[in-house]
């Protein structure tokens, strides 16, 4: 059954096959669509986004070129961080007999609304098939250690999934790891010579360790999948041959590209002008055709052409290569590979798509088009992006390209959550010393404060022997968590949601001082800090370093950019 107010389709090019989730070249391994979830299915996510779902399963895969074996296809879920010193939502409902969270009439008392990208609008979030929520957020490139600016957008996804959670969603999130592109296969490379399959995968094993060693300190709540591109070979031809058979593809030098002229709506995420007066006349592929084509996976939106869809083998590639029956000897473009694992795990149509500003364009532009010039279907209902971390005094980007990033183990993890949590997610982030060590006072502060209402609430009764809460501290609770709700629902203004909580703070900071505050009125406080802080996410005991340290002892990490690192207040 479709849901009521889905939106009109795009236009498209009239080709002589429908290509859909139940034509033949994707049947066997992509998703149900949207339209299929019911209620009895959505029941069966878990609230707190911890369950995994059980993937569905592709046809057998080709041994690469080489004989090298794929890595498992999923990666495991990483642990939860430590318990919180207050004890979770779930111990509180077990203790209190109270369900965490907020309740109905608190979440009717607005609605829901994101800045979405495409529109360049807050619009009102209304999901394909709700309660269910499909979530799909770029992954790490698993070459190296992510800095800080890259955990920004895992901490601004964090907290969208949170909220849809406490929302009474049930949240299907999809977060890809990139194991196979260009910077993957230079890091391997050595004196210009290409290296093994077997040498890109214990590369990108060892850093996706790392990476999920650094999810866990920063309590990030793990995604229901995450695909690694190297496991879905065989779907990216599929989907490729769609494409080529649907003629918005073509194969030149060896190589496959995606014809952007082809798609009539490309460049409507990136505000891009017609593809005929951007193509480029020359070509950096290598294949000597003059075609206009790129095979870079990243380009400059003044470059807008023809992308790779499937890169043909170049000796600098080395041994990670695929023999690909239909497609030739080569590996995939990297916008392929989300497209495929998208619409695999998610369906045609996805609820939100998350990712960094920075790729609006070429990657989340090609992505959309490969996918809607093969489905014929809405890709993305919402587009969510967050803006960059900035350091220095000229506010520069923080990127591995201008050597100037920081790893979490050079930052407190929940000083660095509390920063990135707190800040509009769709303006810069300033990272500095400063701002950390303020963080650190602020998450002290709430540690602080819960630790007094927890002493006042075992404390006791004095003048409120019923458990009755005062009626000024009710107010106080209600008129908190009204804000609260308000903000988030407003494309998540988490600065405003943050305010409301340390209204609450400041009030309860004084109370406590003059020893005004009742047992039960103490509870009560406590409890409300709890709900927003399974938002915020920030009481919590971060994970002993593991992984990540070891990644880093060994080669993964640098040293710190200036002598302000590291910060351990």
């Amino acid at each position: 059954m479709r849901a009521a107010g889905r939106p009109p389709q795009p236009a498209f090019l009239p080709l002589p096959t429908a290509f859909s989730p139940s034509h033949p070249d994707v049947s066997a391994w992509a998703a149900p669509s949207a339209s299929s979830w019911t209620p009895g299915a959505s029941a069966a996510l878990s609230r707190r986004c911890r369950q995994l779902l059980a993937a569905p399963r592709g046809r057998p895969r080709p041994r690469p070129a080489g004989g090298a074996a794929h890595p498992p296809a999923r990666v495991a879920a990483p642990a939860m961080a430590s318990a919180d010193p207050y004890g979770s939502p779930a111990d509180d409902a077990a203790v209190s007999g109270r369900a965490p969270g907020f309740t109905a009439d608190e979440l009717a008392a607005s609605t829901l609304h994101l800045y979405n990208t495409m529109t360049r609008t807050k619009d009102v979030f209304v999901p394909f098939g709700p309660p269910a929520v499909t979530f799909y957020s770029c992954g790490p490139t698993v070459y190296d250690r992510a800095h800080i600016g890259n955990f920004r957008a895992f901490l601004v996804y964090d907290v969208a999934k949170r909220w849809l959670t406490a929302r009474g969603y049930a949240v299907n999130h999809v977060m890809n790891l990139t194991d196979v592109d260009d910077k993957i296969i230079a890091k391997v490379s050595r004196d210009g010579v290409g290296g093994s399959l077997a040498d890109a995968s214990a590369l990108t094993h060892k850093y996706a360790d790392a990476f999920f060693a650094d999810l866990a300190k920063l309590n990030v709540v793990p995604a229901t999948t995450y695909p690694r591109a190297t496991d879905h070979i065989p779907e990216m031809e599929d989907l490729i041959g769609g494409l080529l058979r649907k003629g918005v593809a073509y194969e030149a030098g060896g190589s496959t590209y995606f014809s952007v002229d082809a798609f009539p709506g490309y460049g409507e995420l990136a505000r891009l002008p017609p593809p005929s007066q951007t193509l480029t006349p020359t070509t950096d592929g290598g294949d000597g055709n003059g075609a206009a084509a790129v095979d870079a996976d990243e380009y400059d939106r003044g470059d807008a052409r023809d992308f790779a869809l499937w890169k043909a083998w170049k000796p600098a590639d080395g041994g990670v290569v695929w023999a690909s029956p239909t497609l030739g000897r080569g590996r995939p473009g990297w916008h392929i590979e989300c497209t495929c694992m998208a619409l695999k795990y998610l369906g045609t149509t996805i609820d939100i798509h998350g990712g960094g500003v920075d790729l609006v364009f070429p990657h989340h532009e090609n992505e959309r088009a490969q996918a809607e010039a093969c489905t014929g279907a809405l890709y993305v209902r919402t587009w969510l992006h967050n803006a960059f971390v900035t350091i220095g005094g000229d506010d520069d980007k923080m990127s591995k390209s201008l050597g100037n990033w920081v790893s979490l183990d050079d930052v407190p993890p929940r000083a660095f959550r509390w920063l990135v949590v707190v800040a509009a997610y769709r303006s810069p982030l300033a990272f500095s010393a400063a701002t950390v060590k303020a963080a650190s006072r602020t998450v002290r502060r709430l540690d602080g404060v819960r630790a007094k209402l927890a002493d006042a609430a075992a404390a006791a009764p004095v003048g409120a022997a019923d458990g009755t809460v005062d009626a000024g501290v009710a107010a106080a609770i209600a008129s908190a968590r009204a804000r609260f709700v308000a903000a988030m629902d407003d494309d998540l203004n988490t600065p405003r949601a943050a305010a409301a909580l340390f209204g609450l703070v400041g009030a309860a900071e004084k109370a406590l001082k003059r020893g005004g505050l009742s047992p039960p009125s103490a509870a009560a406080v406590d409890a409300c800090l709890a709900d927003f802080d399974v938002v915020f996410g920030i009481a919590y005991t971060p994970p002993v370093e593991g992984a990540a340290a070891a990644a880093a002892a060994s080669g993964g990490g640098r040293p710190p950019p200036t002598g302000a690192w590291p910060l351990r207040t």
